[in-house]
């Protein structure tokens, strides 16, 4: 029986472990990669957790701004699972500085490009805005 090349010790991994087949490399291949996902989630779990800590220990701000542009992002939608639309709206302070914020389907729907109004947030996190006429 020959135990030559890619196939090498595909039907006896006992004697492709003793001849450091391919087989022998499966193993620690799979604990990287699984490693690499695991810390991937830490790391995504570590941010939220940090953003969340942040905007929860701001404090709530409330500027005079105007409404300068809004756009949202689709995303999922493959196979059998929905799409989600994220909204954000960009506002602008009275010194020219500009952020935007992701803000709710509602508050979304009731803002204009060009509005005025007082605008609340928190670190990151929009909390309102009152038009202001």
């Amino acid at each position: 029986m020959h135990n030559d090349g890619v196939f090498k010790g595909f039907l006896h991994p006992a004697a492709a472990s003793a001849q450091g087949g391919w087989s022998s490399a499966f193993p620690f291949i799979l604990k990287l990669v699984l490693l690499m996902i695991a810390g991937y989630v830490i790391y995504t779990i570590v941010m939220m957790i940090k953003t969340w800590i942040t905007n929860y220990t701001s404090p709530v701000q409330s500027n005079v701004v105007s409404v300068v542009a809004k756009r949202t992002e689709v995303w999922g939608g493959r196979g059998y699972m929905g799409t989600h639309t994220s909204y954000y709206v960009t506002f602008e302070f009275q010194g020219g500085q500009r952020r935007e914020l992701q803000v709710k389907p509602k508050a979304y729907a009731t803002m204009v490009e060009g509005d005025r109004g007082n605008l609340s947030y928190q670190g990151s996190r929009f909390t309102g805005f009152e038009r202001i006429f």
